[in-house]
């Protein structure tokens, strides 16, 4: 498949830019500091320090969403909970830095951006759960002549024993559209 060398790609292209985004805020940070520059009476070094400080916190925020990305990739699965949230995040982030680069850099960094954009995007697509989408999809017909339900089995012990309270929900709307016993 697809999934994996994506994620790792994409894991990748997330630590090279974390490291680059920390690089070149250091730099700028240090390039203020030694020339003694002042925006509007500003101290110059709470200028270098918050500079230095925002550029470490946003490598690392790429380093992480890196990471999470990597984990996808060797254990195939989906991410989930604050995993998804920071690969959406870094998603919109790079959607949002891709819209302001075209302008102030120019169409390569855009082009960049709009790539690692694609990367995450695809990420997350192919791990894209399928919590009961394929017991709904076409089928032959099962209980109560009721297409898209596989027949009258056992539910597993019961309706949603074990299961998160989204599997529940989705293994009791299947059990009353097809007619199936829960054994209550």
């Amino acid at each position: 498949m697809i999934r994996r060398p994506v994620a790792v790609l994409t894991a990748i292209v997330l630590f090279v830019e974390g490291l680059g985004i920390a690089g070149v805020q250091w730099l700028l940070g240090t390039v203020v500091d030694r020339q003694k520059m002042s925006l509007a009476g500003l101290d110059s070094g709470a200028m270098s320090v918050s500079t230095k400080a925002g550029g470490v916190l946003f490598g690392l925020y790429f380093v992480f969403c890196g990471v999470v990305a990597l984990l996808v990739a060797l254990r195939n699965r989906p991410p989930a909970g604050l995993g998804r949230i920071l690969l959406i995040s870094v998603a919109v982030v790079h959607g949002l830095l891709g819209a302001l680069t075209v302008g102030l850099v120019g169409w390569g960094a855009f082009a960049f951006m709009m790539v690692v954009l694609g990367l995450v995007l695809l990420t997350l697509m192919t791990y894209d759960r399928q919590d009961g989408v394929a017991d709904a999809g076409p089928g032959g017909s099962g209980a109560d002549g009721v297409p898209g339900c596989r027949g009258a089995g056992s539910t597993g012990g019961g309706a949603g024993a074990g299961r998160s309270g989204r599997a529940r929900r989705l293994v009791r709307a299947r059990v009353s559209r097809c007619g199936v016993s829960t054994g209550r």
